[in-house]
């Protein structure tokens, strides 16, 4: 794996689509201070390179009737490379689970899941998470409130 080598060009390009990313070609190459043309080769060059992984509209979870959001930490009961990798697949059937990471200390992952309500999201954990034959913990972690929403990537 390689480390991008970007300039300040770049950088601009790539906060002003973490920040927008239904910018027009022509307002993004204002913004970065070039020309439509370079700007669109340089958006390119960056989706290429895999440095930009893709666009997607950030929804409102509560105003589609999704108002729980939790985080699960879970810890399996061997940890080999098949078990991980079972869990792994596992987690993409899940659709309450967002996001998983894999992650070391106390647990195996971290999953990210959004649920219509709180009687969802327990059955999901009593017959489908802690169900799952690699399974040996739950840890469960309600959300409050979101207090912070930016870019997954600081630039």
């Amino acid at each position: 794996m390689f480390r991008a080598e970007l300039d300040a060009i770049d950088i601009r390009i790539l906060r002003e689509l973490q920040a927008d990313g239904r910018i027009t070609n022509v307002e993004l190459a204002s913004r970065a201070g070039i020309s439509a043309p370079p700007c669109l080769r340089r958006v390119r060059r960056l989706e290429d390179t895999g440095i930009i992984e893709g666009y997607r509209a950030i929804l409102n979870g509560p105003k589609l009737g999704m108002d729980l959001t939790a985080f699960c930490m879970v810890g399996l009961k061997h940890q080999s490379e098949a078990n991980l990798k079972s869990f792994s697949a596992a987690t993409g059937k899940w659709p309450l689970v967002r996001q998983a990471w894999m992650v070391s200390g106390e647990s195996d992952f971290l999953l990210h899941c959004v649920a219509e309500n709180l009687t969802a999201f327990q059955d999901f954990v009593i017959e489908q998470l802690a169900a799952d034959e690699n399974v040996d913990t739950v840890r469960t972690m309600l959300t409050i409130r979101q207090v912070k929403k930016v870019g997954l990537i600081e630039i």
